[in-house]
């Protein structure tokens, strides 16, 4: 009976060791796909470049990925995750005003952040040949989003706090007056990422455009 455990608890450790391993090897060609797409763009980074900059061989590469689209799409799958990580927090207890304010800071910084950009324009830029991964990005991540703030509103409009028709609509409206000035410029790589204060100065303004627009005016 002790041996049997003994061997059982063997073969435990070796699986965990080779599922690490297998983890480690994964990570290790995402993370060079990863470097090669946003340098060089889908089409130019070739499955041997790409094994290369991993610093694994073509065989190993082609153990795991089948080939560069499978690649590029578990690379969009890992952003999303990434992103939906991120804590929005639409408590609706919460007023209006520091609950936009929070979110749209935290929305922007996400956006903007360092490499944020080049995922995005490397989504974009495959969408057309490849849509699957474009709609499965976009509604993972910004119709989600979307819809996560739709239902703040929605909440405040139940209590008479908000004056919206269309939740879904206005949650829309303010993520892009949030990203006005800021992210356009930033995705095309006109301007680099924007400061804490000017993303402040951004959210602030969209706040208080949104609040003159949409909330319940007093008697």
């Amino acid at each position: 009976m002790e041996e049997s455990e003994h061997m059982a608890a063997s073969t435990r450790a070796t699986l965990s060791l080779v599922a690490d391993e297998d983890s480690s090897k994964r990570r290790q060609i995402l993370d060079g796909a990863r470097k090669l797409f946003m340098d060089l763009g889908f089409d130019g980074a070739s499955m041997g470049e790409i094994a290369r900059v991993a610093g694994v061989s073509k065989g190993t590469l082609y153990v795991y990925f089948a080939d560069k689209n499978r690649l590029f799409e578990a690379i969009v799958e890992e952003e999303v995750l990434d992103q939906q990580k991120v804590a929005f927090n639409f408590d609706p207890e919460r007023d209006a005003v520091t609950t936009l304010q929070e979110f749209g800071q935290a929305y922007i910084e996400l956006l903007c952040r360092p490499g944020g950009g080049s995922a995005i324009r490397t989504v974009m830029a495959i969408a057309e040949r490849m849509p699957e991964v474009g709609r499965r990005f976009y509604n993972n991540v910004v119709a989600l989003t979307i819809a996560r703030l739709a239902a703040y509103l929605e909440a405040h409009v139940r209590s008479g706090d908000l004056d919206i028709e269309d939740c879904q609509l206005a949650a829309t409206q303010f993520m892009q007056m949030c990203q006005a000035s800021l992210f356009m410029p930033f995705v095309f790589q006109a301007a680099p990422a924007p400061s804490a204060d000017r993303i402040a100065q951004v959210v602030g303004s969209a706040t208080r455009i949104f609040l003159a627009a949409y909330q319940t005016k007093q008697d």
